[in-house]
């Protein structure tokens, strides 16, 4: 990790040392990002991380790009179909009310910018990149009221958020020297396996002018990883042994108590 953030910062010290002519013709720049880790393994005891992102905003020809330039960076984890149900108190008893279901339902939403978003993009544009709790595509499969779907949307963005698989952060990412930036995400423990994209963005004006991705491979490895392999790649079997050891155990305890 030390020695990826170091190359990033030495090439960015190159590039600051380099002098643009004059004339240079005026192009996008380019995002060169890294991650502190591309792998995290959940292992038993796993009480959560911290993800560097961190990188370089540079002009094509390697000088220090202008002024004006906001960053945004994105992590999100697999998609994943849900089905989401309202509980009602009826006669003193709470009982499924609504429901509705969506099929691409980020299981982990994490974004950071240099400043509030409303302060760098339109709507639109926000909507467009989804750049935002505000502005997810949670992709709705069943019909129902514009405004019952909105508030069925918004009580699944805040469920998440209080169990820290969503999160904001404004002002979240440092720039220096309008050339470095780095931001700090957190990951809990409650996050699933799988492939984690990140997305960096660089906005000037409004307008996205350039982007850059980079993975992160969530794993579970030991014991645990064992049991989750089998049950996503021999489920039935799986099933069959998770209920009979479930009635082997409770008549082991059965039997045990008989004895005392």
């Amino acid at each position: 990790m030390i020695a990826r953030i170091a190359a990033i910062f030495a090439f960015a010290l190159c590039a600051l040392t380099q002098i643009a002519p004059a004339h240079a013709q005026d192009t996008d720049p380019i995002l060169v990002p890294d991650i502190s880790e591309h792998d995290i393994v959940l292992r038993q005891g796993f009480t959560g991380a911290d993800l560097l992102l961190f990188g370089a905003i540079l002009d094509p020809a390697g000088g220090r790009v202008g002024e004006g330039y906001d960053v945004v960076v994105v992590l999100k984890g697999p998609t994943e179909e849900i089905r989401l149900r309202e509980k009602e108190r009826w006669f003193g008893i709470w009982i499924n009310a609504d429901t509705t279901a969506y099929r691409s339902v980020p299981s982990f939403y994490a974004i950071a910018s240099s400043r509030p978003i409303a302060d760098i993009v339109d709507e639109r544009t926000a909507a467009i990149y989804e750049l935002g709790l505000n502005y997810l595509q949670l992709s709705p499969t069943d019909s129902i009221d514009p405004v019952e779907q909105a508030r069925f949307s918004a009580g699944l963005v805040d469920l998440r958020q209080r169990l820290g698989l969503y999160a904001q952060f404004e002002d979240g990412v440092q720039v220096s020297e309008n050339v470095l930036y780095r931001a700090r995400l957190p990951i809990p423990s409650n996050v699933i396996p799988g492939r984690y994209v990140a997305e960096t963005f660089a906005i000037a004006d409004g307008r996205v002018i350039t982007s850059a991705t980079s993975e992160v491979q969530v794993l579970k490895e030991g014991f645990e990883g064992v049991v989750a392999e089998e049950a996503e790649e021999n489920a039935f079997f799986y099933g069959l042994f998770a209920v009979g050891l479930s009635v082997f155990m409770g008549w082991a305890a059965g039997r045990l108590f008989s004895l005392v």
